[in-house]
This record gives structure tokens, sequence and C-alpha cells, in this order.
């Protein structure tokens, strides 16, 4: 525990915003914020149907509110979690951080990067962490570190795929749930629907573990599924800082798949190379030398992947776990930020300039399928 968080001397006030009854994430949300005992969930607005919204809170154990407004005015926060619909982060993160209020959101950040920068200005001098769990996992953390330490030399390449089967099927002739029907809806899930969705996830994983910006970029955007509306599948090659070329692959409709992630990272002496499947691993392969399988809990990890294990070697920790370690580096900021003491060094989540920076690759690919797949600047 850093000073920090130890000088508070209490934990911190969370308000949560959407993941009600029937969510997916609003649970992962709930005990990622819960596992590391720095926060305390004492408010939350789950549902825009006030009487459903105070019931599901109080089966939870925390105050309801009919509207965030309600809650921001009545509760003491430190901290909001948002977990709502793209389209209504805008007015949800401007409105905790313009009430004093930290925030902790889903990705993408917004609908269009105008939107995404509008909550950017908002959040100076505020914490604001964006939710890309994928940074959260221990074996992320050490690949970004091995990277950054020349461990595979000067970079050259970077490979990422997020793959899912979920909309391999023509889903849009059945019944909607209601999670479907707002991600259906582009004026609700953004203009691309796998880019918003996924490929946000996909594009700052590249960013994250090669800690490059992307510069250049050229789209295969669409739909797969016959007579889909949105897109369900974006291919593109990449330009990074620095010269580093890509690839980079994600499609919500390719049957058979099971949120299947990969980010292989090439450089001048040798590669690494991780899976969402195998997340407790991490793989390393120098020219010349027999290739190594690092594991979450080997005793030599960088100091950047050690701070966040939980359990040892042999026990897997998964996606709960990684949004977990997202919350307690917030905490560990909000708590930096409360006090005036300094924060812990090596706590690291994305903040609202990647959310910012996932809109400017959306925005970027849009442009490259309006002119052809040509390439275009991000």
């Amino acid at each position: 525990m850093s000073t920090a968080f130890a000088s508070l001397g209490r934990k911190l006030r969370l308000g949560v915003i959407g993941g009600g009854p029937g969510s997916f994430i609003g649970p992962i949300h709930r005990a990622a914020a819960l596992l590391d005992r720095r926060f305390d969930i004492v408010a939350g607005v789950l549902s825009s149907n006030p009487e459903r919204c105070c019931t599901a809170a109080a089966d939870l154990g925390f105050t309801g509110y009919p509207d965030v407004p309600a809650m921001l005015a009545a509760e003491n926060l430190d901290a909001v979690a948002i977990m709502t619909p793209n389209d209504r982060h805008l007015a949800e993160c401007t409105a905790a951080l313009n009430a004093g209020v930290d925030v902790i959101c889903d990705k993408p950040l917004a609908n269009s990067r105008a939107d995404a920068e509008t909550i950017a200005r908002a959040a100076k001098g505020r914490v604001f962490c964006l939710t890309h769990a994928y940074a959260g996992y221990p074996m992320i953390r050490q690949a970004r570190a091995m990277v950054a330490a020349g461990v595979i030399g000067d970079l050259r390449v970077v490979q990422v795929e997020y793959l899912q089967a979920g909309m391999s099927l023509p889903v849009e002739t059945g019944e909607l749930t209601p999670k479907l029907r707002w991600k259906l809806a582009t004026d609700r899930s953004g203009p691309s629907l796998v880019l918003g969705d996924i490929g946000t996830h996909a594009h700052h994983l590249a960013c994250y573990v090669t800690n490059r910006r992307l510069t250049r970029l050229s789209a295969d955007l669409g739909a797969i599924v016959p007579g889909r509306l949105v897109d369900d599948y974006g291919a593109m090659l990449i330009r990074l800082e620095g010269g580093v070329r890509g690839t980079l692959l994600s499609s919500q409709a390719l049957a058979g798949t099971e949120n299947d992630i990969t980010i292989r990272v090439f450089g001048a002496i040798g590669h690494i190379a991780w899976t969402h499947r195998e997340n407790n691993h991490l793989t390393l392969a120098l020219n010349g030398k027999p290739v190594q399988r690092l594991a979450r809990g080997d005793a030599d990890l960088l100091p950047d992947a050690a701070r966040l294990l939980r359990i040892a070697r042999g026990h897997p920790e998964g996606l709960t776990e990684a949004f977990a370690n997202l919350y307690r580096d917030a905490a560990e900021a909000i708590a930096a930020r409360i006090t005036g003491l300094p924060a812990e060094p090596l706590a690291d989540f994305p903040t609202a300039q990647a959310g910012v920076d996932g809109l400017a690759f959306v925005e970027a690919a849009l442009a490259s399928r309006r002119a052809g797949g040509a390439w275009v600047d991000v």
C-alpha cells in the first residue's frame, strides 16, 4: 500500500453509474472495486427506471438514486465508476468531473473524438481511469516493461488481434436483448461498432505495450455477415511512432472464436507474445537462445508486474483481477491527489488521453474506408 493511501486512513467513497440488473460488466466492476479494499461502494444509479434502480441498489447494499445529479448532490463521493452505453459517457463524465469527483469509466471514452476531447479537458487536474482492462494483466505490464528495457531490441513490428464470435450469426433477426438494442444503434454505440467495442482495445494494447502512439493506418472496415448494417470486421495496416510497422485485426463475427486476443511485438533481436487464453504467461523468444515461457508469479518478474500479484504461481488470475489492478492503481492516484503526497510510482492506468487516442484511431479508420482503404494520418 502506498504512503498516500495509508495516510488517507480510510477507503474511498465510490458511486457507480450503470451496470444494473442483467449487466455483464457491472458485477465485474463492482467486484474489482472491492477486491483490494481501497473503495466502498456507497451509492449508485443502476437503471434509468428509478424504482428498479433503488431496488437493485438496496439488494447490493448501497443507496440508489434516480439520476446522476441527485447522487452527486447528495453524496460526498471521491470517485464514480461509469459503465453505461457509450452515448451517455460525455454527460456523466463531465457532470462528475465538474462536481470535483474523480472518474473511472468504461471504454470507449465517447462516440466521437470531439466528445472525448471535451471529457479530457474536464479531467485536467482530476484522476481519470479508462478501463482498458487488458492493461491490468500482470504479464502485459511485464511485456511493456521488457519492451521499454530493450530486452527485444529496437522495435520493428507489432501484431494485435481481438476476435469474437458473438455476432457471427444474424442476431438482428431475432429477439434483441437490451444490450444488443443499444449496440446495434449507431447513435448510441458509435459510428463503427466493432472498432468502438473491441477495436479500441486492440489499438490500446498495441500502443500500451510498445509505448508508441499510432501515426498512420490503412483500413478494411465493414460487415462480413450478409445484410448487417453495422461494422463487425476491421483489418488494418498500421504504423506507430518511430516507423514501427504493424497489423491490427478485430472482428465480432468470426465463428468459433472465444474472446481471442493476441499481441506479438518483434524487435531486432527477438519477440514477445501474449494471448488472453493464457494470460498468466508471456513468451519471450530471443535469437540464438531457448524460448522462455514466463509466468505470473515467477520470482524474477520486473517490479511493474510483480506488484500486481495476489496469489502464487499455478493459481490463475483473470479478468476481474485485471480490472481490480486498474481500480487499485486509480485509488493510489486518488489518494495522492487528496493527501498531496507522492503517488505510487508504478501505479499505471489508461487515462482520458488514451480515450482521445482511441477515438482518433476510430475516426482515422473511417476516413480510410471513405478513401477506399488509403493510408490516413492519425
